[in-house]
C-alpha cells in the first residue's frame, strides 16, 4: 500500500501534462460544432427534459413525497441522473476502451499510464460541474429551497471521484485482457442504474415492504452516494455520516485494489494493446 500511495503521489509531477490532456479532452469533445461548450450546459437540459416527460408525465411520480408533482420528481430525477450519466457512466465506458485506444501512445512514449483513466474522469467531471448549476438553478424554479446541508456536496463528490476513478482503473487494466468486459458493463451499468434509487427514492412503498431489496439497495456503494445528493439539493436534509463514511471507505478499499491491479499488469499493456 505504501509503494502505492508512492506511485500515486509521484503523479503530482506530471500535472501540466494531465492538465493539457484533460483540456484536449475537453476540446476535442465539442470540435467542429457550432454551440461548442454551450452543449455541456444544453446535454443535461435536454437529459433533464426526456426524464420529466418520461417518468414524470407519462408515467407519473407515485411516491407520495412528490406530491404527485412531474415537476418536484423531475428535479429529484436530475440529483442522480446528472452525476450517474455525465459522470459515473460515462467514465466507466470510456475507461474500458482508453488503453487500447490509446494503444499507439501507450507503445511509443514512457509515461504512467494511469494517467489515461485519471484523464477520463477528470474530464467527465468538469462536464459535471458545467451541469450542476442546471440543477442548482431549478431548485427554485421547482418548489424548493436552498439550505444550509447544500454546502456538504462536496463532500459527496469526493466520495464519487474516489469510487469512480478506482472503478475504472479496475476496468481499464482488465478490458485490455478480456475484451468482453467491454460488453458486459453496458449491461451491468444499466443493471447497476435501476439497482441504485435514481428513478424512485429510497422511501418508496415497495423498497420499504421488501427487507431483502431494502438490504440490497443497501448494499450498493452507489445508492449512499446518490443518496447524498439528494439530501443535499432535494430533500435539504443533512447527509447520512455513518453510511456515506462507510462508502468512502469502500471508495478507498475500490482504489487501491482497482490501483494495484492497474499496476500488476501495466508492463502487459504495450504488448497487449
Amino acid at each position: 500500500m505504501r509503494r502505492l500511495l508512492n506511485k500515486f503521489k509521484g503523479l503530482y509531477k506530471y500535472r501540466v501534462l494531465i492538465r493539457t490532456l484533460v483540456a484536449r479532452e475537453l476540446k476535442a469533445r465539442y470540435r467542429g460544432t457550432v454551440l461548442g461548450f454551450v452543449w455541456s450546459f444544453v446535454n443535461p437540459l435536454l437529459l433533464l427534459t426526456v426524464y420529466t416527460v418520461v417518468f414524470g408525465f407519462i408515467l407519473r411520480p407515485r411516491d407520495p413525497s412528490f406530491n404527485e408533482s412531474p415537476w418536484v420528481y423531475a428535479l429529484f430525477l436530475f440529483c442522480g441522473i446528472l452525476p450517474w450519466q455525465v459522470w459515473f457512466a460515462a467514465s466507466s465506458q470510456e475507461s474500458a476502451n482508453i488503453l487500447i485506444a490509446q494503444g499507439n501512445l501507450i507503445k511509443k512514449m514512457l509515461f504512467p499510464t494511469e494517467i489515461l483513466p485519471i484523464v477520463s474522469v477528470t474530464s467527465n467531471f468538469i462536464h459535471f460541474l458545467f451541469g450542476l448549476p442546471i440543477l442548482l438553478l431549478f431548485v427554485p424554479l421547482m418548489g424548493k429551497t436552498y439550505t444550509p446541508y447544500l454546502l456538504f456536496l462536496p463532500i459527496v463528490i469526493i466520495v464519487q471521484y474516489t469510487f469512480t476513478l478506482g472503478f475504472c482503473f479496475l476496468i481499464s487494466a482488465l478490458t485490455v485482457h478480456f475484451r468482453d468486459i467491454r460488453d458486459i458493463l453496458t449491461n451491468l451499468l444499466t443493471f447497476w442504474f435501476f439497482s441504485t434509487p435514481i428513478i424512485y427514492p429510497m422511501t418508496f412503498g415497495p423498497v420499504q415492504k421488501h427487507s431483502l431489496l431494502k438490504t440490497f439497495l443497501n448494499l450498493n456503494p452507489m445508492t449512499h452516494i446518490m443518496w447524498g445528493y439528494q439530501n443535499c439539493v432535494f430533500y435539504g436534509e443533512l447527509i447520512r455520516w455513518k453510511r456515506l463514511g462507510v462508502t468512502f471507505l469502500v471508495s478507498l478499499i475500490l482504489f487501491f485494489v482497482g490501483y494495484y491491479i492497474f499496476d500488476r499488469l501495466r508492463d502487459s499493456f504495450p504488448e497487449e494493446v
